[in-house]
Order: structure tokens, then C-alpha cells, then sequence
């Protein structure tokens, strides 16, 4: 094998925040795949990676990572990744996206790994663990690792085992809570129950690892919204995890759930119910100490995000500054927001040509295509990013 053809695989999806993390896939797509609102992995059979060729693509990624350090050594950066080395990494068109991945990994110096796909813990304890055990001797740079899993799979593990994977070198799981509702969670047919979602989660904080749990505000939809975020709250306040990490739902047509919202038996909720649903959820998280991250660019408020129970009354703050504006500013906010002008409350005053831009583009709209026509508009927006 050359240089140019070096590389190893990597499935769809990560974490926003493990954006520059190495990715190794451990398995490939999803065990259970039948959400109703998730999209990644219909029509893709779930499969087991073997032990051999997750071993080989570990040191795959190594080699390719000598190389990137090599060509820093060469141009005389003693082995910096800086802009210069990236480039000319990046430049080779012939090299694999695997060399690009890892340039841009040591260039951001994360030190961080995230392994894919959906649920790696579905391997068997000790392969999982002599796997990891691998991993952190392949990289000794490596400071953190962490992997998607099912609450349903982690229910089925002990704590000794779990403890051995922390011990080997995993360091947080991200779960896919989505709701603390039975009945949210049977009618999106996540397959688990609220009582295993706390099973789970408490069963990883005592063996040790970091949990971040993903709430997925909207998924309750018009009907269940109230449960939806009450019984998500509920839920979360058994489990005390780490991470709360908001992601407000979407629908893109490949979804399952597409086909109900065009039946009509699911009514997507608007931007301001779902602003109030998230105000209702973090009424009731109560005696807990995990901090809540909102870094999702499907969130309309990306500053909730804070250290429970301290921050509790800024994040609602954020929340009543929204919801006092009038119906027009919430509008252009709105799409500033979507379309990627702003990111915050304060945008709206601090960038006014901006903003006067915007309203200017949401009166051509609502002339041309009337009210309706805004609101698809704004989806539309929302959507590109889908």
C-alpha cells in the first residue's frame, strides 16, 4: 500500500463537539435503526466490525499520522501542524479522506477520539476493551475517547464490564435520551423505556464514565409537548449525568416521521412552542449538577447553555428576553438566526445593518408569498442544514 492510498473507515455521523476528533468506526450504522425521527441509517444494515480490522485501521490512522508529523519535520516546523503543514497535506487531491482527516485532527489538537457508529457497546466487553486498550498505546497523545450508545444495550452490561471499558480507555458515552415520555418515546418507536434510560445512564456514572445525555426538544410535538418536557426533566433529574445537550427536532423528508407529519397523525411545533416547551424542561430539572450545552445549529437559542443549578435563571433569562419581543423581532431574529447572521439575542442590536437587511427580505416575502410563505421560507433556512 502507498502513501496516496493509505486509509481507513469512517461512518456518517459524529457529535457536533467532536468535530475535530479523530474518528475510527468500531461498528457500522445503527442496531435498532427504527426511529421514527432519525435518518442516518435507514436502508443500512447494522454490522460488527471485526477485532482484526479495527486493530488494523488504529494503526493505519498511526501511520498516516507519522507521515502528517514527517512532513512537518521536513518543511522544518519540528513536527508542528500548523496552517503551512495542513495545506500541504490537504492539497494532494490524490490523498484518501483519511489523511485529511487526521491533518486536520493533529492541526486542531484535540487530542480527542470519537468512535463510530451508533452503538459500540454492543461489542463484547473485553474485545471493546483490549480494543481501547490498543488505541490509547497506538496514540499516547490521546486525552479523551468517547462513543455513541443505546441505553437498551447499556441496560444488558454490568458495571464490572463497564468499569473495565473506563479502565481500557473509554471516557464518556453519549446517549440518545430524546424523551423521558413512555409515550413519546413508543409513538417515535426509540425502543426503550424512560426506567431504562435511567438504568443506563446511572449504571455508566458508577462504573466511572461521563455520561451526555441528547435531549431533543420538539419531539413531543404539538400533542405531548407538556409531557414531553416534563417527563424528559423527570428522567434526567434520577440520572444527574454530565452533558444535557439540546437538538431541537427537524423532519427531512428521508425521515420515517415525514410520512405522519404529512398524514397529520404529528404536528410539528413552531419555533416559540418549542422556545416555551425548553422553558417548561428547565423549570423542572431540579437537584441536579450537569451543565446543558445547546451546540446544535438546529437550536433557535444557542445561549441556553449552562452549569446547573447556577446558571439556571440566565439560561431562563434568555428564554424571557426571546419571548418579550414583539411577534416582528422574534420574526427577523428568526431568520437571522437561520440563515446564519446571527447567533445570539443581542445580534439583533449590535448588527442593525443586519437586521434591517432582514426585515427588509421578510417584507418581499410576505408581499410576494404572504405569511405562509415566511414561515416557509424560515424552514427552508433551517433545512439547508439538514
Amino acid at each position: 500500500m502507498t502513501r496516496d492510498t493509505l486509509h481507513f473507515e469512517q461512518g456518517p455521523i459524529r457529535p457536533p463537539n467532536e468535530a475535530a476528533s479523530l474518528l475510527l468506526r468500531f461498528t457500522r450504522n445503527c442496531p435498532w435503526n427504527r426511529c421514527l425521527f432519525c435518518p442516518v441509517y435507514k436502508g443500512r444494515r447494522f454490522s460488527r466490525r471485526s477485532a482484526a480490522e479495527i486493530r488494523e485501521d488504529i494503526r493505519t490512522a498511526r501511520r498516516i499520522a507519522d507521515e502528517v508529523l514527517e512532513t512537518s519535520w521536513r518543511m522544518g516546523y519540528g513536527g508542528a501542524v500548523n496552517d503551512a503543514v495542513a495545506g500541504a497535506v490537504l492539497q494532494r487531491a490524490s490523498r484518501h479522506v483519511s489523511a485529511r482527516s487526521v491533518a486536520a485532527w493533529l492541526y486542531y489538537g484535540t487530542g480527542s477520539c470519537f468512535l463510530q457508529d451508533a452503538d459500540n457497546l454492543i461489542l463484547p466487553p473485553e474485545e471493546l476493551a483490549e480494543l481501547l486498550s490498543l488505541l490509547r498505546e497506538t496514540f499516547p497523545e490521546i486525552r479523551r475517547v468517547t462513543t455513541y450508545a443505546r441505553s437498551r444495550t447499556v441496560v444488558t452490561r454490568r458495571t464490572e464490564e463497564l468499569r473495565r471499558i473506563r479502565e481500557a480507555g473509554l471516557d464518556r458515552v453519549h446517549l440518545g435520551l430524546e424523551s423521558g415520555s413512555d409515550a413519546v418515546l413508543r409513538f417515535m418507536q426509540k425502543g426503550v423505556s424512560a426506567a431504562q434510560h435511567v438504568e443506563a445512564g446511572r449504571r455508566l456514572i458508577a462504573a466511572g464514565l461521563e455520561v451526555s445525555e441528547y435531549v431533543m426538544p420538539g419531539l413531543g410535538g404539538r400533542a405531548l409537548w407538556r409531557e414531553h418536557a416534563v417527563e424528559t426533566a423527570r428522567v434526567l433529574n434520577r440520572i444527574n449525568p454530565h452533558f444535557i445537550r439540546l437538538r431541537s427536532l427537524r423532519v427531512p423528508r428521508r425521515a420515517p416521521l415525514h410520512a405522519k407529519l404529512a398524514a397529520g397523525e404529528f404536528e410539528l411545533p413552531s419555533d416559540d412552542e418549542v422556545v416555551e416547551e425548553i422553558r417548561v424542561f428547565l423549570e423542572h430539572l431540579e437537584g441536579i449538577t450537569s451543565t446543558i450545552v445547546s451546540d446544535h445549529i438546529m437550536n433557535l437559542l444557542e445561549e441556553i447553555e449552562g452549569k446547573l443549578p447556577e446558571d439556571r435563571e440566565r439560561m431562563l433569562a434568555v428564554i424571557r428576553d426571546y419571548q418579550a419581543l414583539p411577534d416582528e423581532e422574534r420574526l427577523v431574529f428568526r431568520v437571522g438566526r437561520r440563515g446564519g447572521a446571527f447567533r445570539t439575542l443581542q445580534d439583533l442590536e449590535r448588527d442593525r445593518a443586519a437586521a434591517a437587511k432582514i426585515r427588509r427580505l421578510v417584507e418581499e416575502v410576505r408581499t410576494r408569498e404572504g405569511a405562509e410563505g415566511v414561515e416557509r421560507f424560515v424552514t427552508e433556512l433551517v433545512d439547508q442544514y439538514l
